[in-house]
Parts: C-alpha cells; sequence; structure tokens
C-alpha cells in the first residue's frame, strides 16, 4: 500500500513543476518578447523505480529496479517562435522579424562585466547618447562596443540589418547573433540569457523593425487551461493519499486488531 502513497506523492511532485512554470509563463505574459516555457514528463515504461531520500545526488533524478512508483519530472523547454509585434512608434523600440538576439553587456553587482542576449528591443538613449536597456545595460554593436549616438541631429532611423543611421550618416551598427542550437542559452533573468559552453553562433539571418517591440508568446488562454488541468490532477493524487491512508487506517486498527 505504500506503494500507491509513493505513486501520488510522484505525481504531485509533478504538477507541482508543471505549476511553478505555468505561473511564470502568466506573470511574464507582458514581458517584451518573453519565450513561454513548458515540461514534460517520463511515462511509467521509462521510469520502472525512483530513488526516494537519498541525499547523494539530485533529488528524483535517476530510475532503478523492475517496481514503478509513479511519473518522473522530465525536463523543462522553451518555445522559441515570435510573438506578435505591437507598434510604438518609439524609434528607439526594435523587434526581431526572424531568429536572433540583440547583445547586452551586462555589469553585475561585484563589478563583473557580462554579454548577454535577449529578443526584448525597448531600449532608450542616456543623456551622453549611450543606448542602453530599460534597466541601464549596455546596447553593443557588431564589434562589442557600446553604442554611442549623437542627441543633437535628430532622431535615428535602423535599417533591416540593424544599421543605425542619424541624418543620413551611419554611427553603429547593431551586434545581432544567432546559435546553432538554442539548447546552449541558459535562462539568467530579466529577459536575458547566457550562452553556456558548447553554443555555437551562426550568422544572423533575420531582420530589424523599428517603432515596435516584440511581445510575449504566452497564450494565455491555454495557460489557463492548463492551470485547471494541473489543479485537477494535483486534486486526484491528494484524494488517493487520502484512500491510501484510510485503507492502513482499516488494515491496522480493524483487520489487524487481535480479538
Amino acid at each position: 500500500m505504500l506503494r500507491g502513497l509513493y505513486t501520488a506523492y510522484t505525481g504531485m511532485k509533478n504538477e507541482e513543476k508543471r505549476m511553478d512554470v505555468i505561473a511564470n509563463n502568466m506573470a511574464n505574459a507582458n514581458t517584451n518578447g518573453y519565450k513561454a516555457e513548458g515540461t514534460s514528463s517520463r511515462a511509467f515504461s521509462k521510469v520502472l523505480g525512483i530513488k526516494i531520500n537519498d541525499d547523494s545526488e539530485a533529488y528524483l533524478q535517476r530510475s532503478f529496479g523492475k517496481m514503478s512508483l509513479g511519473v518522473k519530472i522530465g525536463e523543462s523547454y522553451r518555445d522559441w517562435s515570435s510573438g506578435s509585434f505591437r507598434v510604438t512608434d518609439n524609434k528607439f523600440d526594435f523587434a526581431i522579424a526572424g531568429d536572433g538576439f540583440f547583445t547586452i553587456s551586462m555589469t553585475d553587482r561585484s563589478g563583473n562585466t557580462h554579454t548577454r542576449y535577449t529578443r526584448d528591443g525597448a531600449f532608450t538613449i542616456t543623456s551622453d547618447g549611450y543606448l542602453v536597456t530599460k534597466d541601464g545595460d549596455h546596447v553593443l554593436d557588431s564589434s562589442g562596443s557600446y553604442i554611442q549616438l549623437p542627441t543633437d541631429q535628430g532622431e535615428p532611423t535602423v535599417d533591416g540589418d540593424g544599421n543605425i543611421s542619424v541624418n543620413g550618416v551611419q554611427y553603429a551598427t547593431l551586434g545581432m547573433v544567432d546559435f546553432e542550437d538554442y539548447d546552449y542559452l541558459e535562462q539568467y533573468g530579466e529577459n536575458q540569457f547566457d550562452a553556456v559552453e558548447g553554443a555555437t553562433f551562426k550568422p544572423f539571418s533575420g531582420s530589424i523593425e523599428q517603432g515596435v517591440i516584440e511581445t510575449s508568446n504566452v497564450n494565455i488562454v491555454d495557460e489557463m487551461v492548463n492551470l485547471i488541468a494541473v489543479t485537477r490532477q494535483y486534486e486526484s493524487n491528494q484524494k488517493m493519499i487520502q484512500t491510501v491512508d484510510t485503507i492502513m487506517d482499516k488494515a491496522v486498527n480493524t483487520v489487524g486488531r487481535v480479538r
């Protein structure tokens, strides 16, 4: 009977993980350029047994034996499809039509500078002409340098290749990049990604649109439906635990009573 408890427990842990991902998607439904996440589960036929209460390795990570103890949490994945474009008419708002990322230089609290990548093109310009993100991180050009534009010669124009001009004079080119395999991109936070070991660059093949922003690709209706499904499945596992607990109570206190 205890196996039933473990089976229901693994189901609840799986739904808890799914709930976290859904909640994060819904929280970022209005985040520019956000890419929705999803989760997968491993079937009974793939997971014959699961180690529990073993501090020597990550929890619920290795299968063993010939007995199924429930579902195993699978991997998380990201939907890299483009979101819809929203027109802002702001000359410092850019969107990527196709694949690719803007290159950002970010300095952490320790003073270390990192190069990261984002789809969020809602930029602004500082008083001294530097193109930055809404958090103040510098946008990099094709040579990896900060982009600085004149502030007293008119508004900039950007062509599809990311060339930035003011009054017909080109000052910089946006540092656009793309990757062979997005599995080598790791979510950092603040709508940015890190390229981990093994990441391979490839030429940028998309185009830049000025005066528009790429919105999140989260489908809020789908997320609400998934949220309801997760809640129902979590409740089903709770009821299973309650049922097994009742059966064990009867077995110990009624059937097993010495007369």
